[in-house]
């Protein structure tokens, strides 16, 4: 005769009492996890937190879990149509899944937290998208893998899913041939670091300021405030040339022609001075590296130099030429030097 306590079987009563001391176990286990989150915030390290944060809800669930499953194993208060829930398997299965959600977890704040450590260090957002790009793989990669282990304990064949995962895979990376040669473009400007923000580059026949680094593609600022957009995969099989690197200051080539018979120790004299002038009264020349002076060429129609400089900044080439070309030509006609233009001279025999 099944025993009965005011007109419920007792098994049912102790069956409830078991799920219950489950559940207050959870709630002292939430407790408990609770003030160790509260001690963990005062340590140094991350890990203790991120330790805490994966175990302390799946613990509690599981606590309740096997609670219910024990009160049912004991006091046998399942209907026989449902006893096919004790069967090991859907056991084991509960056990997977609760697994891949710590591991989960776990991964997914150790990334997240050291990841964005060292992602705030640089000045793009390239390597924050790479973090979120690296969280999401890990978690399906986490969660497929959970799967085809629960389908494998129920003895189902895996292999269709196995292969209708590469095909589509495979899929994937076709339809996404182009996003992927881009990510890892930008992934390897990033490792490679030819460039950065804020520099001026001259990519292919593009010359600018870097504005941003992304996933897909850099964004240049152009001498005429046009923003160009460059592909990834592009830029890392292109000459990239940094004015930026390896300092800021730039060397300027000034071409400078004169007329023949113009003595050619004169006019190197008088585009040092030019040049020593130019550096006492503008803010952009420096004083060392010293400037220079070349005779070069011979000419079809003139005397060919150049006058090299050395600017303070790359961004002011047009500046500086303006106030040394100016000079010259200011000084070149107080000294009675002729600037020469293309001509031919004919002669004619009588």
């Amino acid at each position: 005769m099944v025993l009965e306590f005011a007109g419920l079987e007792l098994n049912y009563i102790y069956a409830a009492l078991t799920i219950l001391a489950g559940i207050i176990i959870a709630f002292f286990v939430r407790a408990f996890v609770k003030w160790l989150e509260s001690k963990a915030e005062e340590t140094d390290t991350k890990w203790d937190d991120i330790l805490i944060a994966a175990l302390g809800l799946p613990v509690q669930i599981t606590i309740v879990v096997v609670s219910i499953y024990f009160a049912v194993i004991w006091f046998d208060i399942l209907p026989e149509n449902a006893k096919f829930l004790l069967n090991p398997a859907y056991v084991t299965s509960f056990y997977i899944l609760i697994s891949a959600w710590i591991v989960s977890s776990l991964l997914h704040d150790i990334i997240a937290t050291y990841g964005r450590i060292l992602a705030g260090k640089s000045e793009t957002d390239l390597d924050d998208r790479l973090i979120d790009l690296l969280e999401l793989v890990v978690k399906y990669v986490i969660w497929f893998a959970a799967i085809m282990a629960v389908l494998k304990v129920f003895n189902i064949d895996i292999t269709p899913f196995l292969a209708g995962a590469g095909i589509a895979g495979i899929a994937v990376a076709l339809a996404a041939q182009d996003f992927i040669s881009n990510f890892f473009g930008g992934a390897i400007i990033k490792v490679d670091k030819p460039f950065k923000v804020g520099d001026r580059v001259k990519i292919d026949d593009y010359y600018g300021d870097v504005i941003s680094v992304g996933t897909r593609s850099t964004r240049i600022k152009t001498l005429d405030y046009q923003v160009v957009t460059l592909p990834n995969n592009k830029i890392t099989t292109n000459v990239i040339v940094n004015y930026s690197e390896p300092d800021e200051k730039l060397r300027l080539t000034i071409p400078v022609s004169v007329a023949y018979g113009t003595d050619p120790k004169r006019v190197k004299a008088i585009l040092l001075e030019i040049a020593r002038e130019a550096i006492r009264n503008t803010e952009y020349l420096l004083e060392d590296p010293k400037p220079t002076v070349f005779f070069t060429e011979f000419a079809e129609s003139s005397l060919n130099f150049i006058l090299r400089v050395w600017m303070k900044k790359y961004n002011v080439p047009d500046e500086v030429k303006d106030v040394l070309n100016t000079r010259i030509a200011e000084r070149f006609a107080e000294e009675g030097i002729e600037i020469p233009f293309p001509q031919m001279d004919v002669h004619l025999k009588k």
